[in-house]
C-alpha cells in the first residue's frame, strides 16, 4: 500500500478518499466496467466506516475494536458477506441507540450515535441483498463481482 493511502484513510473525508480513488482510476486507464463500480462501492463502505472512525468505534468483521481506519480494515469490510453483516449490525444499533454485536466495551457502545445507512442500503439493494431478512442469501455472482471490485481498489492503493 502507498503510504499516503494510510494517512488518507486515517484522517480523510469521504470526498477526499473517493476523489483520490477517482484520480487513480483515471491514471490507470481501468476498464469503464470497473471504474463504474469502484466509487459507489467505496462510498457505500466509507459512509459507515468514517462515522465509526470519528466516534472512535471502529471494529473489524470479527467484532474486535480497531483503533484506526486503514486500507486493510476497508478491505476486510469489502467482502460482501462482511458488508451485509455490518449493515445489519448498524441497522440494529440505530434502532437500539447503542452499538450492538461487537466486542467493544460497554461504555463505548453506549456512546453510539445513529449512522445514516442510505448509501450502504442503496448500494446493497442494487446487488440483490435483502435488507429485511439477514438470513437470506444473495446471488454468488454478486459476491464474485465484489471480489473483483475490491481487487481493483487494491491496485489503486
Amino acid at each position: 500500500m502507498k503510504p499516503e493511502s494510510y494517512k488518507l484513510f486515517e484522517n480523510g473525508s469521504l470526498d477526499e478518499i473517493t476523489s483520490y480513488l477517482s484520480a487513480e482510476l483515471k491514471t490507470r486507464n481501468e476498464f469503464p466496467f470497473w471504474s463504474d463500480k469502484v466509487i459507489p462501492f467505496s462510498e457505500a463502505i466509507l459512509s459507515v466506516l468514517i462515522p465509526l472512525r470519528e466516534n472512535k468505534m471502529l471494529f473489524n468483521p470479527e467484532n474486535r475494536a480497531v483503533e484506526k481506519l486503514t486500507p486493510e480494515l476497508f478491505f476486510q469490510w469489502s467482502d460482501l458477506v462482511s458488508l451485509k453483516t455490518l449493515a445489519f449490525t448498524l441497522q440494529k444499533s440505530n434502532e437500539e441507540g447503542k452499538l450492538l454485536r461487537t466486542l467493544l466495551d460497554d461504555s463505548t457502545c453506549q456512546r453510539y450515535k445513529k449512522i445514516d445507512l442510505t448509501f450502504l442500503g442503496d448500494y446493497l439493494s442494487r446487488y440483490s441483498i435483502n435488507l429485511e431478512n439477514e438470513s437470506l442469501d444473495f446471488p454468488i455472482v454478486n459476491y464474485n463481482l465484489h471480489q473483483g471490485v475490491s481487487n481493483a481498489i487494491k491496485s489503486l492503493l
